[in-house]
């Protein structure tokens, strides 16, 4: 059963006339992600320094929390199916997070499909994570304590990085992560429309995203990774009434069968979605706590 709180959003979404999600044009939909942002995310709590900066051509959004430093660094990659999302409307959740987990959150703006297809979002998170790893200190960072997190489709690409930069990477926390395009799980069935992120819309999210690529190739899909021995310590966090539920669950399991230390907590009356909405309800502020206290103490002095 949703909470109040969630469910109240939820039949809003249902009751919003138009077109299913799945059909709204590519400008349209992007203009809606940014709306829901404004709506229901707040427009976030003061920290101690906001920095724009650039890794390449790759945007990249700095959040200090107050305090001295150096900082750890947790760099955070944006959910919105690889098509929407952008650092504004991730804004007031990388300022919580920042100022929870005491580290320096790292905000991507990854180039995004159809305009770019895999493996541009792959390609410019890695740059990124690779950047703030070596050069932290210009920021009061200590870019040798560096965790990557992420909600959805961030939680793909921040799943491939944590495999990819495993000398790098020290922690890794997956919210409701995207891992596998076989649609075929049973919380896919369960909540395949009327729950939000609909099996349409994730249908229509991989097809813009791979246009034509692999879907079997583990740097898209990261449950067909065979080497995950090795890679950093996972906290991994699923909402109960999601489409990508069974999915992120099941690469918990795929971690932990290959000795990664991992936890799963699957959030309780929740939906796709619920980890950005800090101004509508409870179970967004908990949620990021609990992430928060987990990159801390991974991210600890020894």
């Amino acid at each position: 059963m949703l909470t109040p709180e969630i469910q109240a959003i939820l039949d809003g979404m249902n009751a919003a006339p138009g077109p299913p999600p799945h059909e709204v044009p590519v400008p349209d939909a992007r203009a809606a992600h940014n709306e829901e942002a404004a709506r229901l995310c707040g427009s976030g709590d003061p920290v101690a320094e906001v920095r724009d900066i650039r890794v390449g051509e790759v945007p990249v959004r700095t959040f200090r929390p107050e305090g001295d430093g150096p900082f750890p660094v947790l760099v955070y990659l944006h959910g919105g199916g690889w098509m929407m999302g952008t650092l504004d409307s991730y804004d007031s959740l990388l300022r919580a997070l920042a100022n929870a987990s005491g580290a320096i959150v790292a905000g991507v703006d990854y180039r995004l499909a159809p305009e770019h297809r895999y493996p541009a979002a792959l390609d410019d998170s890695l740059a990124a994570i690779r950047w703030l790893a070596e050069n932290a200190g210009e920021l009061g960072g200590d870019g040798s304590r560096l965790a990557v997190a992420g909600d959805s489709a961030g939680g793909n690409l921040a799943a491939v990085a944590a495999r990819r930069l495993r000398e790098t990477v020290r922690f890794q926390a997956l919210i409701y992560p995207v891992i596998e395009p076989a649609f075929d799980t049973a919380s896919y069935g369960d909540f395949a429309e009327g729950h939000g992120l609909s099996s349409a819309s994730m249908q229509r999210f991989w097809r813009l995203y791979l246009d034509g690529a692999d879907p079997g190739d583990p740097d898209a899909a990261p449950l067909r990774a065979g080497d995950l021995a090795g890679v950093a310590p996972a906290y991994v966090l699923t909402a109960e009434e999601d489409v990508l539920r069974d999915e992120g669950e099941a690469y918990a399991a795929a971690l932990q069968e290959a000795g990664v230390p991992t936890e799963l907590v699957r959030w309780p009356g929740t939906i796709h979605g619920f980890f950005r909405w800090l101004a509508v309800t409870p179970d967004a502020r908990e949620a990021v706590a609990a992430v928060a206290a987990r990159v801390r103490k991974a991210l600890a002095t020894e």
